[in-house]
């Protein structure tokens, strides 16, 4: 499968973005999907999955301020973040797999797709 995420940009504290990923082939709806973010000089960090039954999970750090979602029929998968904060500042990329390894749905490790990231910027 192929991603291709996009939606990221300029927001002042307190804003809104939505990012989304779009996904090639025809079994989008068997994939686990999950957001990651990389900010200047740190290692990436799991933000937020949904199963391909749909169930969602969230970093402590966001959750309450960004929601998952994903539209089978677009083979899209979304991520609605509000009360966006200067410390949300990162490049975001969405991921695929599967399966659920050992290390879970939160572990980079567990994907095997990934897609080129978009940048958000929060400014102050």
């Amino acid at each position: 499968v192929q991603l291709q995420a996009f939606g990221g940009g300029l927001v002042q504290a307190g804003g809104s973005l939505r990012l989304s990923c779009a996904a090639s082939g025809r079994t989008f709806s068997s994939f686990h999907m999950g957001w990651f973010r990389q900010a200047p000089g740190k290692e990436r960090d799991f933000v937020a999955a949904i199963k391909s039954g749909g169930n969602p999970y969230y970093a402590d750090s966001v959750k309450g301020r960004f929601t998952i979602s994903r539209d089978n029929a677009k083979n899209t998968v979304y991520l609605q973040m509000n009360s966006l904060k200067p410390e949300d500042t990162a490049v975001y990329c969405c991921a695929a797999d599967k399966f659920v390894g050992s290390g879970g749905l939160h572990g980079s490790s567990n994907y095997d797709y990934w897609g080129q990231g978009t940048l958000v910027t929060v400014s102050s």
